[in-house]
């Protein structure tokens, strides 16, 4: 697979494929992920987890569960599969470094009509919800001069990226005590099982990610990076 065809994949299909590659090495079709399990994915995506990394830790880690004598429990999430997945991450990194060159600029993976449209859509959102006003103005910046953000994706990723944080940190002074409180029983109780499978780094990680996730579903805040372009 060519890089440029990678990262398509990667931009488009991130998200849904995890998941569809999760259900299946499962065996169970209809079985939906848990927002552990979203904030996991959220949190590989951030750290730069290629998609076949991924993909491939999930493959080991049920062929490993599936070869142990007794197989008392049910793989219910997909934080089972975080050290096989690093693993494959670090290999992928490690050949990455070995292989390094000057190879030409992937292509862009989404037409620029739809980045603007996505840009736009989520700027509307802002300045529809309150107390974000600087973060839709901040995002109306980046769509006017989206022709020269369009020359160095990578950028306007972590520019996306940091504004993500800027909103998630905003709505969080919003909530109650009690509200943060619930978030964070909520997190401890879905993660308790998996801690064990997981780094320091990896844990903070993924607490970061759940916890911003929950609070973008609290106010309804857009999603702004490109991985969430349609």
């Amino acid at each position: 697979m060519s890089e440029s065809s990678e990262w398509r994949l990667n931009y488009f299909n991130y998200f849904t494929e995890i998941e569809e590659h999760f259900q299946k090495a499962r065996g169970t079709g209809l079985f939906l992920l848990s927002p552990l399990d979203w904030a996991l994915i959220e949190s590989w995506k951030s750290a730069g987890v290629p998609l076949e990394a991924a993909l491939k830790g999930i493959e080991e880690a049920f062929e490993k569960w599936r070869a142990r004598p007794k197989r008392t429990q049910m793989v219910n999430s997909l934080a089972y599969c975080t050290q096989a997945v690093m693993e494959h991450a670090q290999r992928a990194a490690d050949n990455a470094a070995a292989g390094s060159g000057g190879d030409a600029p992937a292509e862009a993976p989404f037409p620029r009509e739809a980045l603007l449209a996505h840009l736009e859509a989520a700027a509307a959102k802002l300045e529809a919800a309150e107390g974000f006003a600087e973060v839709a103005a901040a995002v109306r910046q980046l769509t006017g001069n989206l022709d020269a953000h369009l020359r160095d994706l990578q950028e306007l990723e972590q520019r996306l990226t940091a504004l993500e944080d800027k909103m998630a940190a905003l709505a969080r002074t919003r909530l109650s005590d009690e509200d943060l409180f619930q978030m964070r029983r909520e997190l401890d109780h879905q993660l308790r099982p998996y801690r064990g499978k997981m780094s320091t780094d990896q844990i903070a990680k993924l607490e970061k990610a759940f916890l911003d996730r929950a609070v973008y579903e609290r106010f309804s805040l857009p999603r702004l990076s490109l991985f969430f372009v349609k």
